[in-house]
């Protein structure tokens, strides 16, 4: 059977997991990750959570790899990003309605 090269990237804020390495054609997303060694140094990565995706690319644990492809593993969001904006755009209406009342017109 033919090899493919392929890598794996996991990224925490202190450190990262980066590997390349070869696997069979038709090799999907889940069997390369188990087969990286990655979730034996990173206990935190739980695969129904965690989202994967191929550069940059949201992808399925059922993916076919291509040659050259690199698995991504997303750690969870800490905050969502919509709620975020929604509190900085209220603060900063306020901010604006505060300054506003102390200008004369």
């Amino acid at each position: 059977m033919n090899q493919i090269h392929i890598e794996i990237a996991y990224a925490l804020p202190e450190r990262y997991f980066l590997k390349a390495f070869c696997v069979d054609e038709g090799t999907m997303v889940q069997t390369a990750i188990l087969q990286s060694g990655v979730l034996q140094q990173f206990s935190e990565i739980d695969l129904s959570k965690n989202k994967v995706g191929i550069f940059s690319r949201p992808a399925k644990l059922t993916d076919v790899l291509r040659d050259g492809d690199r698995i991504e593993i997303y750690r969870p969001l800490l905050a969502d990003p919509k709620e975020i904006r929604r509190k900085r755009a209220a603060e900063q209406a306020a901010k604006e309605k505060n300054t506003s009342k102390g200008t004369p017109k």
